[in-house]
């Protein structure tokens, strides 16, 4: 294991999950009785939270009606029961999480969502599947800010700036910069710039724990 990376970390929304696509609809839902049509731009702007961002930008966008806070609850209650009913997973996620913790890799669910949206997920992945989760409730902070890594980090017993992490959004891809660890962005909808520590791929499936060996002993080397 002195080959690789002291633990490895995943974001939730758009990165294990293929929840983005539920999300827009959810905010469609939330939007439309205050006469919004909720477009992609709207999703891209709003992409990666915080919630309470997203909320705030729901209230301007239907005329400041209702509060910041109403459209940030009920946001979180529709996706709640959304993907307690569907929680279609990105391709090669769970296997790769799998194959990593059968070669006795640590590694944590770390996200930006609220806990009831972490364990909604949970409910349908399996508890099971990571060690520990981190959600937005979790943190004094969540990201942008690096808190949330920092913390996985810590619960681990791992130094971060010899951790993994992997991201899809811009939100959570600077908040793995700020931490130190290592990133692999898989973006969504948006797009980021490889560096020394930064690498970017199409999808997870082009990942195995032999590939990531290679990868950790050399960060620049191809994917």
């Amino acid at each position: 294991m002195s080959n690789f990376f002291e633990a490895v970390f995943f974001d939730m929304d758009g990165l294990m999950v293929d929840s983005e696509p539920e999300w827009f609809l959810s905010e469609i839902e939330v939007t439309m009785p205050f006469g919004y049509t909720w477009l992609e731009v709207d999703q891209i702007a709003c992409l990666g939270g915080p919630l309470s961002k997203v909320g705030q930008y729901m209230f301007d966008k239907c005329g400041q009606q209702n509060s910041p806070e109403y459209f940030t609850q009920t946001l979180i209650d529709t996706q709640v029961a959304r993907m307690r009913g569907n929680t279609p997973t990105m391709p090669g996620a769970v296997e790769l999480v799998r194959e990593l913790q059968s070669q006795g890799v640590k590694t944590a669910l770390v996200s930006a969502s609220p806990r009831n949206i972490v364990d909604a997920v949970l409910d349908n992945l399996g508890h099971d599947l990571f060690p520990f989760s981190i959600s937005a409730d979790d943190v004094t902070k969540t990201k942008p800010d690096p808190e949330a890594y920092l913390k996985a980090a810590h619960m681990s017993g791992s130094n971060i700036t010899n951790c993994l992490v992997f991201e899809d959004s811009l939100t959570g891809m600077n908040a793995a910069i700020a931490s130190g660890a290592y990133l692999i962005g898989v973006p969504h909808l948006v797009s980021i710039k490889e560096s020394e520590r930064v690498r970017v791929i199409k999808s997870l499936q082009q990942l195995s724990f032999s590939k990531l060996t290679e990868l950790n002993l050399d960060f620049s080397a191809a994917i």
